[in-house]
């Protein structure tokens, strides 16, 4: 990755150009930067997804936003650079008491964990849920939703950092990952934090062996929710399990509903701005980095166990 100067964006029908003034790194962006993810653009591109600033043109067919509006958005690339172009249905408005740089991250992972609880998981208030890989972006963001509407959260983590920081975020109980073997260890720290029950919902950015391992530990009727594989490997699952418990296995790709139901995510985004305004939730930022510091930030990202969010600073305005 090098830092190029390009001409101004131009948006076009459809679209908005934005003076860029924070950006999230996300583990996704990882795997873009290194040719492993499901959508790669033709190089050379600009990677990032999930951005703040302010409208510095409006396209065609573009109504209800105008120059100089503060929005947040959640794209396919070009986030990391000093503009970047959103077109309808992916950018969000801001609200004046929202700093830009907490609405730049307040996007894409907080949309994944909000859609993987309420849209794919179902969760209700007072369930148990299992959120795997809790110290990351989307795990700590499961947390703190979680929380919000009224359920118990058992936090999975790695490291003793990763335990404090969702600690912090307020889980009820931590499932210590770290073992050598799974398969058992999961299964005994869900059923004494549930007394004995097991998870309604489990999170699972993580495969590997923790799904399984998670299975193992859901409850009757209970609900898996795929969103990712950062463990590296892909699991299989033995499906005669899902009948003996009646289990659901479902997963979650974000990037969909961003194109199917835009309308949607826009809701979900305002009510998300709602519940950091009323104090529930609070992106932990691990590290910050400039501009000029874009790769730093990525690999930061890619060496995993951050225990929160690393944002770059781009635009000079105060967030």
């Amino acid at each position: 990755m090098t830092i190029d100067a390009l001409p101004d964006l131009s948006p076009g029908s459809g679209e908005v150009a934005v003076d860029v003034v924070a950006a999230g790194v996300g583990f996704v962006d990882t795997l873009v930067v290194s040719g492993r993810y499901q959508n790669i653009p033709a190089c050379p591109f600009t990677p990032g997804m999930e951005f703040a600033g302010r409208v510095r043109a409006v396209g065609a067919d573009v109504s209800g936003v105008r120059v100089g509006d503060r929005v947040a958005a959640y794209v396919l690339n070009g986030a990391f650079a000093e503009q970047a172009v959103a077109p309808v249905g992916s950018f969000y408005p801001v609200p004046e008491d929202v700093p830009l740089d907490q609405a730049a991250l307040l996007c894409g992972a907080y949309l994944t964990a909000h859609f993987a609880l309420v849209a794919r998981g179902r969760l209700q208030p007072g369930e148990a849920v299992l959120i795997g890989g809790a110290g990351g972006a989307v795990g700590l963001a499961a947390v703190q939703i979680a929380k919000a509407l009224g359920a118990r959260v058992l936090a999975g983590v790695r490291s003793a950092a990763d335990r404090d920081a969702v600690i912090e975020a307020g889980a009820d109980a931590v499932i210590d990952l770290s073992g050598s073997s799974l398969h058992d260890a999961v299964r005994a720290q869900v059923s004494a934090a549930t007394d004995g029950r097991g998870a309604d919902v489990v999170i699972d950015p993580i495969g590997g062996d923790f799904l399984p391992a998670a299975l193992r530990a859901t409850a009757w009727c209970g609900r898996l929710v795929v969103i990712g594989f950062a463990a590296g490997e892909i699991p299989t699952v033995k499906v005669n399990y899902l009948l003996l418990k009646n289990i659901s296995i479902v997963g979650l790709d974000l990037s969909q509903y961003r194109s199917r139901t835009p309308d949607l995510l826009g809701r979900v985004q305002g009510e998300l701005f709602d519940l950091w305004r009323r104090g529930f939730l609070k992106p932990r930022i691990a590290h910050h980095f400039s501009f000029e510091q874009v790769p730093d930030a990525v690999k930061f990202v890619a060496n995993g166990r951050s225990s929160g969010r690393a944002i770059i600073h781009i635009g000079s305005e105060a967030a």
